[in-house]
């Protein structure tokens, strides 16, 4: 088991409505800037049963691969154990039930690139405008979980 997916770890759950697009772009990012030092998944209120491909293709341009990443159902999450639940969709902020554990509660809005209109190229430049936002925010607060980690294990030896 690696060390990301060791049940000791916190878990960090992203929830938008549909869990095709922004949830796994912040999933992404999150798991990259992570360190291992915490799990994240995401999921969704009605999930669409799909990952969008051009937000595995936003993904892939800047090295991180959510090619296997799956949609899934926010109840899937009940029986666990969940620190913190990030949403990013007011949608998914207001059907959001409290998890097992969760000590913390964030809502972080952004477009919805799946509903973006226009030309192939128009479109993608939605998907990039999206998950750099997502990777601005996202990379922000692991930085500052991070260094909160750092400090509690400073403080304690």
């Amino acid at each position: 088991m690696s060390i990301e997916q060791s049940p000791s770890l916190p878990l960090i759950l992203v929830l938008c409505t549909g869990n095709s697009c922004r949830s796994h772009m912040a999933e992404g990012v999150l798991r990259s800037a992570s360190q291992g030092r915490f799990r994240v998944a995401s999921a969704g209120s009605k999930p669409a049963g799909y990952v969008h491909p051009l937000a595995i293709k936003a993904m892939a341009e800047i090295g991180i691969d959510i090619s296997a990443h799956t949609s899934k159902h926010m109840n899937d999450f009940l029986s666990q154990p969940v620190e913190t639940v990030i949403t990013v969709c007011g949608n998914a902020d207001q059907a959001c039930p409290m998890f097992p554990g969760q000590l913390n509660r964030y809502h972080w809005g952004f477009d919805d690139p799946a509903h973006a209109a226009g030309s192939d190229e128009e479109i993608m430049a939605v998907f990039r405008r999206v998950r750099d936002e997502i990777g601005r925010v996202f990379q922000a607060y692991a930085s500052g979980r991070l260094d909160e980690a750092k400090r509690a294990s400073k403080s304690s030896s």
